[in-house]
């Protein structure tokens, strides 16, 4: 149930979505600088100490992540240290499909997000319950019967003729049976297209007009994520009744030139989040939403001396006003000694506790069913939308 607002007014809590694609490089993001280790095992890809922004002795932002380290410090930002799972998986395509489907051991043909979409909207009379801002349809998502909309640029979007419109349609389809068909099948693939695929791009049609009704004074920066993300804000403003919104920033998939990829992609990142809590801020419309930014794996500890491959313990952040910012989990060991396989970090929390949080505390569902288990939780939260 939601909570007022203050004014009367009852709202839903709101879950958005950030998928960093490719592998985020935690321990260059969230940066152990009192640590010798780190930068024995880093001697080209590191982030030296005159370039930190200390959270306390041990740790602190890559100063290019400024802006996110601006939220960490108004109390907004909770990091999630050491995220992963067992025998983590060093695939993109598998290691994401596990974090989508909440399932390691085995292919399932339902993703978390569409179980928690059916969850909210179970006779699927909302087709905007769930919207994906970006091509195609992420498998966290995708479920037979689930209904959700997807539009790669709102602006471009109404502005489309017709034939353009189902072109983009197709466009899309495409991708979705390209991505998914080599994991699940084509048959679950075609069922799936047939029950809900072209309901999920349907949806889209009602989202035509809302650029036209949408103000602001921030200006969102030139780049994807932020586009993303403004139209996200644009979307949750104008009421429709979206409850989880999904987008992806890709790129992280850092193997060489990471000394300048990756400071670019964190400062895109982390300007768009600030740009997007404050706009939320200005409309009075923060206050029920919760942003979760997650990556499919770590870097491993040494460099290759151009960038880092796949590794394990990673990290994620909760964003919001409503949450109790900090540390949360322990941060890898980063001693040889403590490496596992003798180059990764180990894993201190399972990532389906993080979802399980996310699904209970703030958006008030049993998560057992969603993540297919039961997790100890985290406590993330001052305060939540629920009564």
């Amino acid at each position: 149930m939601a909570a007022s607002n203050g004014n009367g007014t009852a709202k839903d809590p709101v879950l958005v979505v950030v998928q960093l694609s490719g592998g985020n490089d935690f321990m260059n993001t969230l940066v152990p600088y009192s640590e010798g280790a780190y930068y024995d095992a880093r001697p080209l890809v590191r982030v030296n100490q005159d370039e930190v922004l200390p959270i306390n002795d041990h740790f602190g932002f890559y100063n290019v992540a400024a802006r996110l380290k601006s939220l960490y410090d108004a109390g907004e930002v909770a990091i999630v240290q050491g995220i992963g799972y067992e025998n983590s998986s060093r695939s993109h395509f598998r290691g994401m499909d596990i974090w989508h489907t909440c399932e390691p051991d085995k292919i399932s043909t339902e993703g978390w997000v569409a179980r928690l979409i059916r969850d909210l909207d179970p006779d699927g009379e909302n087709p905007l319950t769930g919207v994906n801002i970006g091509r195609g349809l992420p498998r966290a998502m995708a479920a037979a019967g689930v209904t959700a909309t997807s539009v790669g640029d709102l602006d471009n979007y109404g502005l489309m003729t017709t034939m353009e419109v189902e072109a983009e349609r197709t466009r899309n389809l495409e991708l979705f049976k390209r991505m998914y068909t080599p994991a699940v099948g084509q048959g679950m693939v075609m069922d799936y297209l047939a029950q809900t695929g072209n309901d999920s791009l349907a949806g889209a049609d009602i989202l035509a007009p809302i650029p036209a009704g949408y103000t602001s004074s921030v200006e969102y920066g030139s780049n994807p994520i932020a586009s993303a993300l403004r139209d996200v804000a644009r979307i949750h403003t104008a009421g429709v009744g979206t409850r989880v919104f999904y987008t992806t920033h890709a790129g992280y998939d850092t193997h060489s030139h990471q000394p300048g990829v990756h400071p670019r992609l964190l400062g895109e990142l982390s300007g768009a989040l600030e740009d997007f809590m404050t706009d939320l801020r200005e409309h009075d419309a923060a206050q029920e939403v919760s942003i979760l930014v997650f990556t499919e794996f770590g870097r491993r500890m040494k460099d290759n001396n151009s960038g880092t491959d796949h590794g394990s313990g990673g990290g994620a952040f909760i964003i919001g006003d409503n949450v109790n910012g900090g540390l949360y989990g322990a941060y890898p060991s980063v001693k040889p000694a403590d490496w596992l396989n003798a180059e990764d970090l180990k894993h201190t929390i399972d990532y389906r506790s993080v979802y399980s949080t996310l699904l209970e505390q703030w958006m008030g569902v049993d998560p057992t069913p969603i993540v297919n288990g039961t997790y100890e939780q985290i406590r993330p939260f001052a305060q939540t939308m629920l009564s």
